[in-house]
């Protein structure tokens, strides 16, 4: 027996591979197939069947990908409706995984089709659960983004989640170990920890939600201090459910290379976002006039979704020389398929040919420091809520990233202001989209708040009662 946990920290999201005798399974592969496939070639054994916990929201699954290249069915758990062919699990159904069973197990309350699949090992004994967006490491799935689609509130959904956890998965034994399908950083929870894999026994004492002494303690614990889901969530849901452009075709599409001419008039002649993948050091000293610029080395994925929201929005790429397959695989992963091609040589070519170039207003935080006047100067931190209150600079406006189409209109543009967020990648986001609208009026302060808090200037925490 071998269980594998394929984990992607830009998702925050785990894919896992289990072989037994000949055979194998995958459970919530990614976009991009061909790592499962190298797998089951270097151990000789053929891919049996695709089992899916639920229709993602945050990312976009390789299972049809995998299941037309292998000939694997596609396994979901009871209530789920796939628009293409599957085997709907009934519930406690067994399947064979060489001298394995992974049984499902009905577990809604995240979505109505969620389902926790159960490996028994060789001698028949509970080995692990898999626990999708069910169970987390710490926290449980979030019970508010399948209230549409379920006809259901909230409260109800959290209702049938300490059902489903309660009659289906406390009573497993603490040996049982715990793979869920996200860690820290993922929208799908509120508190998950970092570590990604448990056994079931320690989350039984640690994790919040499994410790709430009633139904009704869990509905409060669970809904209480959901952000808003990001809005492309519900886009996913729909690729993954009604069927979506092969990998394959995105990949050929995206990695079509366009001279700084071509690539000029494309953009011109649609409705293309210029999007710059490049490092904000890189970036603000100069790009593609209207770019956006969403680093490829941070949460690129996740920020990419929150931000454009759309995926059907037509892309066009800026990325370092070489890395063009990585942004486009990358986007693909949360279903923005629509790349029209990227910039040839990356933004020294378009330098090169002459073409107008933008800039970033970027300062130190020592600038920052010698420029600044308590009660006067005007700064906007784009960090979350819970950042900005453990410590901040006296007299800043806490406006987040995620809400800058809110926020953005109520800007003077005949004011200056100071822009910051932890260490520089969210900020420049931020400026990037500011100055493609039109604002210009801002500095964007390098290190963020990490290196003003080293200088002189008055730092407040927000009080709590």
């Amino acid at each position: 027996m071998k269980i594998e946990q394929i984990y992607t920290g830009c998702l925050a999201q785990g894919a896992y591979y289990i072989t037994s005798n000949g055979e194998a399974a995958i459970i919530d592969p990614l976009r991009e197939i061909q790592p499962y496939l190298d797998r089951a070639e270097k151990d000789g054994v053929k891919i049996k069947y695709i089992f899916e916990t639920h229709f993602h929201a945050d990312f976009v699954s390789g299972h049809l990908d995998l299941s037309k290249s292998t000939g694997a069915p596609i396994v979901y758990g009871p209530t789920a409706q796939p628009e293409f062919d599957a085997i709907i699990a009934t519930d406690n159904q067994e399947f064979k995984i060489g001298n394995l069973v992974i049984k499902a197990l009905h577990t809604p309350g995240h979505t109505m089709e969620s389902t926790v699949y159960l490996l028994k090992d060789e001698a028949g004994k509970d080995h692990c659960i898999f626990s999708g967006d069910t169970l987390f490491l710490g926290d449980v799935g979030r019970p508010d983004l399948a209230q549409k689609a379920a006809h259901m509130t909230q409260e109800e959904l959290a209702g049938m989640l300490y059902d489903s956890l309660n009659s289906k998965i406390m009573p497993l034994a603490d040996d049982v170990i715990v793979y869920p399908a996200h860690g820290a950083g993922s929208a799908c929870g509120k508190n998950m920890m970092k570590e990604t894999v448990d056994d079931l026994g320690n989350q039984k004492k640690i994790n919040y939600a499994l410790n709430q002494p009633s139904r009704e303690s869990f509905i409060h614990a669970v809904t209480d201090g959901l952000s808003a889901p990001p809005a492309y969530f519900p886009m996913n849901v729909a690729l993954n459910k009604k069927g979506y452009s092969t990998f394959d075709e995105v990949m050929s599409n995206g990695m079509k290379a366009l001279t700084p001419c071509e690539f000029e008039t494309v953009a011109e002649a649609t409705d293309a976002l210029i999007l710059d993948t490049r490092s904000a050091a890189e970036f603000h000293n100069g790009f593609v006039p209207n770019a956006v610029n969403i680093g490829l080395n941070g949460d690129f994925a996740p920020w990419v979704g929150a931000m454009i929201v759309d995926v059907n929005q037509k892309i066009l790429l800026v990325t370092e020389p070489g890395k063009e397959q990585e942004a486009i695989t990358r986007l693909s992963r949360v279903g923005f398929d629509q790349i029209l091609g990227h910039l040839t040589g990356g933004f020294s070519a378009w330098q090169q040919s002459g073409k107008d170039v933008d800039t970033i207003v970027r300062i130190t935080a020592s600038q920052f420091e010698g420029e600044f006047i308590a009660g006067k100067t005007k700064v906007l931190d784009v960090r979350k809520c819970s950042e900005f209150e453990s410590g901040h600079v006296e007299g800043a406006e806490n406006n987040t990233l995620s809400d800058i189409n809110l926020w953005m209109a109520s800007i003077d543009p005949k004011e200056h202001f100071y822009l910051h967020c932890q260490g520089g990648y969210r900020s420049m986001i931020a400026a990037s989209i500011l100055q493609a609208r039109g604002y210009r009026n801002f500095s964007e302060i390098e290190g963020g708040y990490g290196a003003i808090s080293k200088t002189g200037i008055p730092a407040v925490k927000t009080q709590t009662a």
